[in-house]
């Protein structure tokens, strides 16, 4: 099965602080091949490291629609990049014929079901990130990789 994979999942360095989130059942998944490794975030052009953001204003949802923002944690709204890089990733899933996603658990782009709640706190809210989202929107399955089993 092929699937949009969060890239930080299989080992590049692209989270926020210029780390990783390596899940290695993931990884294991997108090593046999066909899936496709994204990183909304860089691929709206944002670096890394850069500032740590969350959802303010309701979710993923709320910021496609125009109601919620995306803003870091020094205050600069980010929500253009975050729709932006959400777009750029489905555009590439919807290319190659891939309707299915395993998403970083809790993030502003990826987070499915559950997403930090905008204080910077480390507290959650139930929604969606942005790419998480704008996927479901348009008919995608999608899960994160606490949802992935062995097998």
């Amino acid at each position: 099965m092929c699937y949009v994979i969060s890239a930080c999942l299989i080992g590049n360095d692209c989270k926020y602080n210029g780390s990783n989130n390596i899940h290695h059942l993931v990884k294991g998944i997108f090593d046999k091949g066909d899936s496709l490794a994204v990183c909304p975030e860089l691929l709206a052009g944002m670096g890394v490291p850069r500032p740590r953001t969350e959802i303010q204003e309701g979710d993923g949802a709320e910021v496609i629609c125009g109601k919620g923002r995306v803003m870091s944690e020094e205050g600069s709204d980010v929500t253009e990049q975050f729709i932006r890089g959400a777009q750029a990733a489905y555009e590439m899933a919807y290319q190659r014929g891939i309707t299915r996603a395993i998403l970083k658990a809790r993030s502003p782009s990826c987070g499915f079901g559950a997403i930090y709640d905008g204080s910077f706190s480390g507290k959650l809210k139930n929604g969606n990130g942005v790419l998480a989202q704008f996927l479901v929107d348009h008919g995608f399955e999608v899960k994160t990789e606490e949802e992935v089993e062995p097998g």
